[in-house]
């Protein structure tokens, strides 16, 4: 491993946790019959997920000399215009992205057959500060086949909960916006529908568990913070994706009720899970 082309964050997240665990994606790659292994990672957000999914990419390089793709469900957002519409014609919550059913699961799943087969495929980019996805000149080419493909995003691998989970609100968003339940209903049949479909193609599954919702909030804070400042260090205003307090405090409950769920039955069927505490640090894992 050529230690000099990894930065220090990686590197200590390597040696405690990521370099088991990209020997054990290797051998899971190496005992697959043909095509790429397709790795699914599941973190709330600012578990770090990204972060794991970098590292495990450079290990996996460096380390076992293996070529690898990194997705996120983030850059399948629907455009602006896309989930304006879908507001419009179902329910307004679905205006903000990140639920299931805000995203373009036809593309996904378009990107994700195209690397598995070998075929030259451009990777989309969702540029958050705009809420809006990035131009297609901006997407990533992926010109040769690869060896690992890691899909990584907050729902990633989930599942959709029992009808009867649906009846109660689990905070005020819910309850004063969504009353008659139609949002979270539309998302639970996100899940069982056409989600099933995409998350269905990995062929592991990575958690990043937290101890709780409730940390939630001060980690999304903190990447909300790092947004403000690469603005304002620049000089540039503030675009109108970058939110305060308040809007933050909105935006994570639409995540709450899902972010519960995950956390309650996904680690029982995971195929690695790391539990976190509440400094954000890898306190065990379980295989």
């Amino acid at each position: 491993m050529r230690e000099e082309r990894l930065p220090p964050v990686f590197l200590e997240k390597l040696c405690d946790h990521y370099v088991p665990l990209a020997e054990q994606v290797a051998e899971w790659r190496r005992g697959k019959p043909a095509g790429p292994l397709l790795l699914g990672v599941n973190g709330a957000q600012g578990t770090g997920k990204s972060t794991l999914a970098g590292a495990l990419a450079l290990a996996l390089e460096e380390m076992h000399g293996m070529s690898v793709a990194v997705v996120s469900i983030d850059d399948l957002y629907l455009t602006k215009s896309d989930r304006e519409e879908l507001a419009a014609r179902v329910h307004p919550l679905l205006v903000t992205r990140g639920v299931p059913g805000t995203h373009d699961v036809a593309l996904g799943c378009s990107v994700l057959d195209a690397l598995s087969s070998g075929e030259p495929c451009a990777v989309p980019r969702f540029e958050k500060a705009r809420d809006d996805r990035a131009a297609r000149s901006d997407w990533t080419e992926v010109s040769e086949p690869v060896d690992v493909i890691i899909f990584e995003g907050w729902c990633v691998g989930a599942r959709a909960q029992d009808e009867s989970e649906l009846a109660e609100p689990v905070n005020a968003l819910e309850r004063d916006e969504d009353a008659d339940g139609v949002w979270r209903r539309y998302v639970n049949d996100a899940l069982a529908g056409p989600y099933v479909g995409l998350f269905g193609r990995f062929d592991r599954l990575v958690m990043l568990c937290p101890p709780g919702f409730e940390c939630i909030r001060d980690w999304r804070g903190e990447q909300e913070e790092k947004l403000r400042q690469k603005f304002l260090t620049k000089g540039e205003p503030l675009p109108d994706g970058v939110m305060d307090e308040a809007g933050l405090l909105r935006f994570i409950s639409h995540y709450e009720r899902m972010t519960h769920w995950m956390l309650e039955e996904m680690p029982g069927r995971a195929d690695v899970v790391f539990m976190m505490n509440r400094e954000r640090d890898i306190v065990e894992s379980r295989a």
